[in-house]
């Protein structure tokens, strides 16, 4: 096979920055669309803050200065690349038009960036496509690529917004504009994470650790290292061509297992703390109100009842058919995974 050439945006984030770990590991020559190329703008707040286009660099990465809803600019930065990776995407936005402008916008001159380099198109969505309650189904089994989606709520939009650049993706495809795929993943953590570890490692730092019963609900977790598997493999197979994956369940991970391999992470031995399931509305809203004061900010797409199905449902979804097509090969279990991620963070906090 000659040598690829991919196109990743995102690169500066949690799951563009392992794709880019991924292609590099694999040989791919790799192309970064950032916003701002230069050094001289990464002005770290303290010496061991994480810099993304310096370490991009130290990775062999073409920095190019761009942005996804420029399409000139998009378009210029995939020119003679094989593939086009879109993982940029705003994720706690304050608004619909924030969430349509950056996803539905971006994944629009996705494909255009894509046609006209002529270049295949492999497109990050979420399953949040399902939408909070649509994805846990009444007969108890998982939810599979197959599931039809059901309404969303007024509100919804960040899953609103993914749904609608997934849509336009498939659609380029059916249509012939463009050769691409989707896959969607579950809640990600890993090295570099901004949201999940970071908010949780605040409260793990404190000694302490939500509880629900016996704590031994699968949470709905996968490692972005597992994500950038599942991305690179559907790029180079026919078989994607159209379709979505979910990628979405690497490893059953309990919620108590996750906070207690947090604390190692951390270096800070937990304390659980019991909800009964009856106070569990108020708890949630509480445990968020906690986290928002110590994290500075807001969980944004999450909703109670979202979080409250987190913290003690299992996990909803199947990942059987990326394993089955794709051959998916998650590479990190949890044991070594969680601790990294939290140890990560608290080196560059």
């Amino acid at each position: 096979m000659p040598p690829l050439r991919a196109l990743v945006t995102g690169a500066t984030g949690l799951v563009g920055s392992h794709i880019v770990e991924r292609l590099r590991k694999d040989g791919w020559s790799v192309r970064a669309l950032v916003r701002n190329a230069r050094d001289d703008d990464e002005q770290p707040s303290h010496p061991s803050a994480w810099r993304p286009n310096a370490w991009l660099r130290e990775r062999d990465a073409e920095l190019v200065t761009g942005n996804v809803l420029d399409l000139t600019a998009f378009a210029q930065a995939a020119a003679g690349c094989d593939v086009v990776f879109h993982a940029a995407a705003a994720v706690a936005a304050k608004s619909w038009e924030e969430y349509k402008t950056m996803n539905v916008d971006g994944a629009r001159n996705a494909v255009g960036a894509a046609a006209r380099a002529g270049a295949r198109l492999v497109h990050v969505s979420s399953v949040a496509v399902y939408g909070a309650s649509g994805r846990y189904r009444a007969d108890g089994a998982k939810t599979d690529e197959a599931m039809p989606l059901a309404p969303l709520a007024d509100n919804a939009w960040y899953a609103r917004s993914k749904r609608e650049s997934e849509t336009l993706v498939l659609d380029a495809h059916r249509d012939g504009r463009v050769w691409a795929t989707a896959l969607r993943p579950s809640v990600i953590y890993g090295p570099r994470d901004r949201y999940l570890v970071p908010r949780m490692g605040r409260i793990v730092s404190l000694g302490v650790a939500p509880k629900v019963g016996a704590g031994s609900n699968t949470l709905s977790i996968v490692h972005a290292a597992s994500v950038a598997d599942g991305v690179v493999r559907a790029a180079t197979l026919d078989v994607a061509g159209g379709k979505v994956y979910n990628i979405a369940h690497d490893f059953d991970v309990t919620s108590a297992e996750f906070f207690e391999l947090a604390s190692v992470g951390v270096g800070k031995h937990v304390r659980f703390v019991t909800i009964p399931r009856w106070l569990l509305g108020a708890s949630v809203s509480a445990f968020r109100r906690i986290l928002s004061l110590v994290s500075g900010g807001s969980l944004g797409m999450v909703s109670d009842g979202a979080a409250a199905s987190f913290l003690t449902r299992d996990n909803p979804f199947s990942s059987a058919l990326a394993r089955s097509e794709l051959g998916w090969s998650p590479p990190v279990a949890p044991d070594i995974g969680i601790p990294d991620a939290f140890r990560w963070w608290k080196e560059h906090r």
